[in-house]
């Protein structure tokens, strides 16, 4: 049972490479969800629907980590 445990986490990290340097997955994720975040916030406030997400201070993390999360589990589950 102990040598299970201590294996379990023996994967490679998952990274990209980009321009000879690799970069966490979750950086891409976490960038894609501040994306959408802004554009959730445009559409929004054109709409003057602003205001059915009070208070921002919860709402745009909320948003943010369930699209970056969308984003890991479309792209990066194996």
């Amino acid at each position: 049972m102990l040598a299970i445990l201590a294996c379990s986490g023996c994967s490679v990290a998952p990274s990209l490479p980009v321009f000879g340097a690799a970069f966490p997955a979750w950086l891409f994720c976490l960038v894609g969800g501040v994306i959408a975040t802004v554009i959730v916030h445009i559409v929004l406030h054109r709409m003057k629907r602003i205001a059915t997400l009070r208070p921002l201070v919860l709402s745009y993390p909320g948003i943010t980590a369930i699209v970056a999360v969308v984003i890991w589990l479309i792209v990066f589950a194996y």
